[in-house]
């Protein structure tokens, strides 16, 4: 028997992250390392514990090893907890057959008996994949003060980057009056964050419509919130302020990494009023040669520094031997960069080593593109990988031959 809960979170992780690259290649998308000590999943995953919301399904798919060890049974986030907590969904083998998630409506359709085990009010739906911090209690409670029967978190975003976004046109309640996926022309710049509220009713009587229906993505953007419009629902705009990044690109997620840095960073994970948790491993303290040096970055546990680093972060277990120079980089965990070695404006996945005398990346300027070295290679000394570079297993074979 199952405790009644007043709102279920569930968190959509299943995403592949293609435009992650070598980074994605063995790892879903919010199992990849960020900030040092975190994994993007940490942000989603706290906010909920943040906003008093215990019972969170994460709906898992593509690659889901490294993430389903690092959640386990929740225990960083509070979540080990018998009558709620949280819990693994991924696709999975019923009477009718197998399916994959075909779309984000048809990931949670296909999970409606766990929503129904806690007899909830509402539904909390998010992605698995931004880095952000929200109160969803505040968002809660604006759902209920407008009676709506679905809330949307939206972001002010600028006319140009509007055509990215699923984009709302309100009026001046925030009641939205117009849903535009991705509009070619906007006609608004409040753009979706991919959070939503939901009375699970109508969540739940929306989801198996558009599952009947045979020509549907299974989309919310694109299905069930149109639906929703159409069928005169009251969807109300929820406006969030604060830091919000998709790091779904090398690029954004290298940003993101930077927005960390400095004396007042764009984004503090400082803040003990609202505190991100993650799964940490016991690792010693981070120890400075006699020839170290830091300048501007984050240093994890376990690292090792003989060298210098400049406005970069690094993960734990790193090591940057002597003479070795790490410059706006972004570097995880167990990566050993060698004697002499310069790495610009790079992202190194771990479990890499770097040789001696190699140049990684380029120095950051405008033009130049951030260079990945994949992770678990060992780099040759006195190899050269230029900037912007997919640097994979595949990249160091061609190269030597």
């Amino acid at each position: 028997m199952y405790r009644k809960t007043e709102c279920v979170a569930m968190l959509l992780a299943g995403g592949q992250g293609s435009r992650l690259y070598a980074l994605t290649e063995k790892t879903a998308k919010p199992a990849v390392a960020f900030g040092g000590k975190y994994r993007i999943i940490d942000f989603p995953m706290s906010n909920c514990v943040n906003s008093g919301i215990y019972t969170v399904g994460v709906l898992t798919q593509y690659q889901p090893l490294l993430l389903n060890e690092y959640i386990g049974k929740g225990g960083p986030w509070d979540l080990d907890r018998a009558q709620s907590g949280v819990t693994l969904l991924p696709p999975y083998q019923a009477k009718n057959g197998a399916d994959w998630y075909k779309g984000t409506a048809n990931a949670i359709y296909q999970n409606l008996d766990f929503i129904n085990r806690y007899d909830p009010d509402y539904v909390l739906v998010l992605s698995g994949d931004h880095i952000y911090k929200m109160d969803y209690d505040k968002m809660l409670k604006a759902h209920k003060e407008t009676g709506a029967d679905a809330t949307i978190a939206v972001l002010e975003v600028t006319l140009e980057e509007a055509s990215r976004f699923g984009i709302m046109n309100t009026d001046d309640n925030l009641k939205i009056i117009e849903f535009e996926e991705k509009p070619k022309h906007p006609k608004s710049t409040k753009a979706s964050m991919g959070i939503y509220i939901f009375n699970k009713d109508a969540l739940e009587k929306y989801l198996i419509m558009d599952e009947a229906k045979e020509n549907s993505s299974n989309d919310f953007g694109k299905d069930v919130i149109p639906a929703m419009l159409n069928d005169g629902l009251k969807l109300y705009a929820y406006p969030f302020e604060g830091y919000w990044k998709d790091v779904g690109t090398i690029q954004s997620l290298w940003e993101a990494n930077m927005d960390l840095l400095g004396s007042r960073p764009t984004f503090d994970l400082r803040d003990n009023d609202f505190r991100i948790f993650s799964r940490n491993e016991a690792r010693p303290p981070h120890r400075m040669g006699a020839e170290g040096r830091v300048e501007n970055s984050l240093v994890t546990e376990g690292c090792e520094i003989e060298g210098v680093v400049v406005n970069s972060v690094l993960s734990s277990g790193v090591k940057v031997k002597k003479g070795a120079v790490v410059r706006d980089s972004v570097i995880m965990s167990d990566v050993v960069i060698g004697e002499d070695s310069v790495v610009n404006y790079t992202i190194i996945d771990s479990d890499t080593v770097i040789g001696k005398d190699c140049v990684i990346g380029a120095e950051k300027a405008d033009g130049i593109g951030v260079c990945v070295v994949a992770g678990g290679l060992a780099v040759a000394d006195g190899t050269k990988v230029p900037e912007g570079a997919m640097a994979d297993k595949e990249f160091f074979e061609k190269s030597s031959n």
